[in-house]
């Protein structure tokens, strides 16, 4: 289809960067469907549906009666809720990877929420942070950190991230050792999955076996993304490049088949990115010096999504907008499998 990288010369245009969406808080994850509508991860307590037609409706989340018996859970999950990656089920319910609960949950459209996992070998699950559904209707979810406060984990050396498989034969840990475990793709084939160490800053994939099975762990692309390089979203065009953002340098990069890297678009503040990586690697990361970064069109760049008929439309989540921007791509993205269904 494309005889050179549609990217080797493309970077994005904010002049041409529109907005989908007001009042949204936290719109960190984005799911897009072929009929034009997004839903968006919201700090409110449940996903925002953004309609074609312009309108958008916050369906918040209400816990089921079998979500727990335990009043201590139940208060944990009204008052606690941050939803954070999603995924579509084979149904169509949203799966919800919760930041808050501790939780991988699924809720209807209509908001009725249901517990799926919150803990594995008998211990707490940690800090849920991303869910894929892959052709087979298996879920992968990563699990940033298993300390309590994430802002703690923000540190060079700690590696107690990793990837839960949830299949018919129930949850298993397939990668372990990971530093802030982020995001995590597929590639057209599903030969590989790619999984975002934000705390390493890069990408790892996996060799994926017909049974679920991962090997071969290897870097994909550079060792390290660079300054600022606090990787967070990631998605695959069908060319076969790996877009990313990076969280709080507020970058928006892509990776080739290659392995080359490309940056796409840089909104961070250079000083302030460089006074969180100076206190990154000496371990000494606070509220004040990890919230004063973050600008631009999309502050603190979360995720980037693939939508619009032709999927060449690009969708920014962050965590600090109140709106979506969208710009075109000069390449479809690659489609998702709810989007094949």
């Amino acid at each position: 289809m494309f005889k050179e990288n549609p990217l080797r010369h493309f970077h994005v245009d904010k002049n041409l960067v529109r907005f989908v969406g007001k009042d949204l808080q936290r719109p960190e994850c984005i799911l897009a469907e072929p009929d034009g509508s997004l839903w968006s991860a919201d700090a409110h307590g449940g996903v925002v549906h953004l309609r074609p037609d312009g309108s958008q409706e916050l369906i918040a989340q209400k816990r089921s009666a079998d979500f727990s018996d335990s009043i201590d859970e139940a208060d944990r999950f009204t008052k606690g809720t941050l939803p954070n990656g999603l995924a579509f089920a084979s149904n169509g319910d949203i799966l919800i990877s919760n930041f808050g609960t501790d939780c991988l949950e699924v809720m209807t459209r209509t908001g009725e929420t249901r517990l799926l996992m919150d803990s594995i070998e008998g211990k707490p699950i940690g800090k849920v942070n991303f869910v894929l559904r892959d052709s087979r209707d298996r879920l992968w979810i990563t699990v940033t950190t298993r300390v309590k406060n994430w802002i703690d984990a923000l540190v060079p050396d700690l590696d107690d991230g990793y990837i839960i498989r949830l299949d018919g034969r129930g949850a298993h840990i397939v990668a372990d050792g990971l530093h802030f475990t982020n995001e995590l793709r597929f590639d057209d084939h599903e030969e590989y999955l790619y999984v975002v160490e934000t705390t390493g800053g890069r990408i790892l994939r996996y060799r994926a076996d017909a049974e679920g099975d991962l090997s071969g762990r290897e870097v994909f692309g550079p060792s390290h993304l660079g300054k600022g390089a606090y990787p967070d979203g990631i998605a695959f065009d069908a060319f076969g490049n790996l877009w990313g953002t990076m969280v709080y340098s507020d970058k928006l990069f892509a990776i080739t088949p290659e392995g080359e890297l490309l940056i796409l678009l840089d909104e961070g503040d250079e000083s302030k990115v460089r006074r969180l990586d100076e206190a990154f690697f000496e371990k000494r990361v606070t509220p004040e010096i990890l919230f004063e970064t973050g600008r631009g069109i999309a502050p603190w760049m979360a995720s980037v999504t693939f939508g619009g008929p032709d999927l060449s439309t690009v969708y920014l989540g962050s965590l600090k907008e109140t709106s979506i921007p969208y710009f075109k791509s000069p390449v479809p993205g690659l489609p998702m499998v709810h989007w094949k269904r």
